[in-house]
């Protein structure tokens, strides 16, 4: 559930005690109300959009939520950032608390897990920037981290967003810590094929879990509650791809990995948040139709269709991405193809969206399209103040090439 916070430690400057000429300038950090805020913040969200000047931008629907993206995990907050004595809403930072693991630290297979806050949804009215408005919010929100026992935050941006990483890592003191890829793969009119000698076996989460903890064990963030997100009704379900002949040795009710596999879990974005593209010219907005149109009426061609991103849409995020065995590649292509085919049943759905580590072997089977996928930078900080040289900002070298990507950041 979402902590309260007391005024004392979220109010930036006692307003009531400054002079009326300067509380025209002054800026109130406090936590988001509802009742009060929800209009506002919504207009804000309205105006900000992510994307390089000069190119299609990407904006965000919260669907009437503002707190959505974070409302799925047990510890959150949301602030808000009150500007000028009519107290406009030019400022908004969301937050979360979670345990993962920071990988295997010498030889112990047990995982070692750590408190971490995340930090998403920084948006700054673009009227009121270079005021320190954005750094005074991660400034209120680490407060809020260290008094709830985190002793790291971390975030993620476009490894593009040059003003976003300046913030963090100048006025900050965030250091860049991990550079994951996000790969796309645009979801089509026709059926993606899956080759007649796999068979796609759905697991159960209590299973699902014990995969999952034994796989990532020695991996980056991977949560320690698992087990809520593989419950959670956004979960759409764990899928395992094995050879058929397997099965004729191997039960999944087991407990055992069959030698050869690749798994992973869907997870409904769409039902938290939508996106849409815009400044798109009339050309290329043809051009992507014309796709659509050959694809829908000649699906047996399997055109690689350019979905309606144009308005609202929805997406899948394919985490837990683990493969094995000599076949490994080849059952993760198949088990996405199955991934895309539960997308293209859904009219929302447009995409399909993974995060794994730039060196997670499991990067290359994945399918995507260059042009819709990015890197992504996670930048981290330690919030706790102590003199132990156990500080994993400063193992820049991960002890794991494996970065578990919790849907619920997304």
């Amino acid at each position: 559930m979402s902590l309260k916070i007391s005024a004392e430690n979220l109010v930036a400057y006692d307003n009531y005690h400054l002079p009326e000429d300067y509380k025209k300038t002054v800026v109130v950090v406090r936590q988001y109300d509802e009742e009060r805020d929800k209009l506002a913040v919504e207009e804000l969200e309205g105006q900000c959009d992510f994307g390089q000047r000069g190119q299609p931008s990407l904006f965000t629907d919260l669907m009437g939520d503002p707190i959505s993206r974070i409302r799925n995990l047990p510890l959150h907050v949301m602030l808000v950032a009150a500007y000028g004595e009519d107290r406009e809403i030019v400022g908004i930072i969301r937050g979360c608390i979670k345990t993962v693991t920071r990988g295997n630290k010498g030889s112990t297979p047990c995982p070692v897990y750590v408190k971490i806050a995340y930090i998403l949804g920084l948006r700054v009215s673009s009227q009121h920037r270079r005021l320190g408005i954005g750094t005074k919010l991660v400034e209120k929100l680490e407060e809020w981290s260290r008094s709830n026992g985190a002793k790291y935050a971390y975030m993620a941006t476009d490894s593009n967003n040059q003003a976003s990483i300046k913030l963090f890592t100048s006025k900050c003191n965030y250091v860049k810590f991990r550079t994951p890829s996000v790969l796309v793969q645009p979801v089509h009119a026709h059926y993606k094929p899956i080759a007649s000698d796999i068979a796609i076996v759905r697991v159960s989460p209590q299973l699902s879990e014990s995969f999952y903890r034994r796989i990532f064990a020695n991996s980056e963030f991977f949560p320690k509650d698992i087990n809520h997100i593989l419950d959670n009704k956004l979960n759409f379900g764990t899928f395992m791809a094995v050879p058929k002949k397997t099965l004729l040795n191997w039960d999944p009710k087991s407990g055992s990995f069959p030698p050869t596999f690749a798994i992973l879990s869907v997870w409904n974005t769409k039902d938290v948040y939508k996106l849409q593209v815009r400044g798109v010219s009339s050309l290329k907005y043809a051009c992507c139709l014309g796709t659509r149109v050959l694809d829908s009426w000649m699906p047996w061609l399997r055109v690689p269709s350019v979905p309606n991103i144009f308005k609202t849409f929805g997406f899948y995020l394919l985490y837990g991405i683990h493969m094995e065995g000599k076949e490994g590649p080849r059952l993760m292509k198949s088990l996405c193809n199955f991934a895309h085919n539960m997308g293209r049943n859904d009219r929302d759905c447009r995409l399909l969206v993974s995060e794994v580590g730039l060196d997670d072997p499991v990067r290359e089977a994945i399918p995507r399209w260059i042009k819709f996928s990015w890197g992504d930078l996670w930048c981290m900080k330690k919030l706790e103040i102590s003199e132990s040289p156990d500080d994993w900002v400063e193992s820049r070298v991960s002890s794991s090439s494996v970065i578990f990507v919790d849907p619920r950041d997304f």
